[in-house]
């Protein structure tokens, strides 16, 4: 067992290597930041290390959102090397992401991401440019249409049955719900990507979600970017690029089987490689970029959407009276029809007002994706220099209580007969983003949370597991590429008899 620990003496001296060479090294960088005129007030620092010891103890969304009550809507912090804004209202949120948007374009060019996204050639972290302007096109003319997402219905329907299936053979019996959501959602995006199942299908998903559960560490890369050699002896980088070789292969024997096959035509796989054979040459489409982008789409679209079904579910259980009020309005729209069709799911109302509601109060990236200042600019009477990494608290704006009455309060009627949606226009509910960098998947995403969401109201009543109730019903969170559940939410389903409805 000793064998396997670290000594105090060695450990004392690894410790005065990295204080010394962060000294003489980042210091340098530290006081470059420092004289920078007239930054946002923010909280004290310590030398090397900056702001970063406010952010231990709680999630940083929640921290950050108690340290804007004390230091306003715009405030600096010092994140190791790397200097931040954290935005914390609707005001400043639309100062960043609408009137200054092309300054605020940008992405910070992370290590994790130059690996794991292939160089940053994805949508997510892709530099702002002409590139990312053609691809975001893509997206939203090809991939991601309204007409794309609406052929993929059959594969949602089939998938959602899938669910209803399984739970179907375990009525009166604790499942894990938030196990079998996320593999829904990944079934979806899969088929949606590749077309129809594929046998490196399910290994592909495994190596996607090894490499996040790396990025969901707070990389000493993304604090230190200088400190090369911290990030060797943590393993992280390692690690993350042996995953990224053999999820490399996998992805390249699905796509050297889609291109032999018939079945796969109309998926995200076969138009983008359509594209590459007729791109012109002002935009050539290479195969690692299609890697990226098809990367992209299984993070987004099953992440987003499995992380909001179950944060939505887990607030209908926990509020009696929004369970009883949506069961009925699916059950009073679908009637005995025994089954619900997913072209009528627009008619539920109040299951919309339940999936907005779930997003203001659990946005599935809280600080959104950091955004970095490409020119030094004025923001709210504060200078913010170019080079300076941006995160908008999502989940805090959704919070408040200027603009939410009862906010901490879960609440679907607020969103009955209102105009707020989520394109961004209104700033005091941002989940997806806004401006430019909106997330480019919405229409992808939503449907995977509507038809699900019925279909569970639908078919089954449900209960909690023994010694839970609604009261002590555990909403702890945490944080990571998403912010999930703490605890997986385990349900019991229970039976519900169609031909009792009126």
């Amino acid at each position: 067992m000793e064998d396997h620990l670290i000594s105090f003496p060695v450990l004392l001296g690894l410790t005065l290597i990295i204080l010394i060479s962060l000294i003489l090294k980042v210091g340098k960088r530290c006081k470059t930041t420092g004289t920078t005129s007239n930054l946002p007030p923010g909280p004290w620092k310590l030398p090397i290390f900056g702001s970063i010891h406010h952010l231990i103890g709680s999630l940083p969304h929640h921290r950050l959102r108690e340290l804007s009550k004390k230091y306003g809507p715009l405030m600096h912090l010092q994140l190791g090397e790397t200097s931040a804004v954290v935005v914390s209202s609707p005001e400043i949120a639309k100062e960043v992401l609408k009137t200054h948007e092309i300054i605020f374009a940008q992405r910070p060019r992370f290590l994790g991401a130059e690996i794991a996204a292939y160089g940053c050639t994805n949508i997510v972290f892709s530099p702002y440019g002409d590139y990312w302007k053609q691809l975001r096109k893509i997206c939203t003319l090809e991939l991601l249409s309204a007409k794309r997402v609406r052929s993929f219905q059959p594969v949602r329907e089939e998938e959602v049955s899938n669910l209803v299936r399984y739970i179907s053979m375990n009525i009166g019996s604790s499942i894990n719900l938030t196990d079998k959501l996320l593999s829904m959602a990944y079934s979806i995006t899969a088929r949606a990507a590749f077309g129809d199942k594929c046998k490196d299908q399910e290994a592909y998903i495994i190596f996607i979600k090894e490499s996040m559960k790396l990025a969901e560490s707070f990389s000493v890369t993304n604090l230190f970017p200088s400190q090369r050699w911290l990030h060797v002896i943590s393993g992280v980088m390692h690690k993350l690029k042996e995953i990224h070789r053999t999820s490399d292969v996998v992805l390249e024997n699905i796509i050297n089987s889609a291109t032999t096959k018939t079945d796969g035509h109309g998926s995200l796989l076969s138009v983008l490689l359509i594209l590459k054979d007729r791109g012109a040459p002002e935009f050539h489409l290479t195969m690692n970029n299609i890697k990226a982008i098809i990367q992209d789409m299984f993070i987004a679209g099953s992440e987003t959407s499995s992380t909001t079904l179950e944060w939505a579910f887990s607030e209908i259980l926990k509020n009696p009276r929004v369970l009883k009020r949506a069961q009925a309005e699916v059950r009073q729209v679908f009637g005995r029809k025994g089954y619900v069709e997913e072209k009528y799911v627009q008619k539920l109302k109040f299951l919309s007002a339940v999936i907005k509601e779930t997003l203001r109060l659990h946005p599935p990236a809280p600080l959104l994706i950091p955004r970095e200042c490409h020119k030094t600019c004025e923001i709210n009477g504060y200078t913010v220099a170019a080079g300076t990494q941006v995160f908008v608290n999502a989940w805090a704006i959704g919070r408040d209580p200027k603009y939410w009455s009862e906010a901490e309060k879960f609440y679907p009627e607020r969103f009955l007969d209102c105009p707020i949606d989520y394109k961004g226009s209104n700033f005091e509910y941002i989940p997806f983003g806004a401006g430019k960098r909106i997330c480019p998947g919405i229409l992808f995403a939503i449907p995977n949370i509507e038809l699900p969401l019925a279909q569970l109201l639908y078919y089954f009543d449900w209960e909690l597991p023994f010694g839970t109730n609604h009261e002590n019903f555990d909403m702890a969170e945490t944080f990571g590429v998403t912010t999930r559940r703490k605890s997986d939410l385990f349900v019991i389903p229970i039976s519900y008899n169609h031909a009792d409805v009126d």
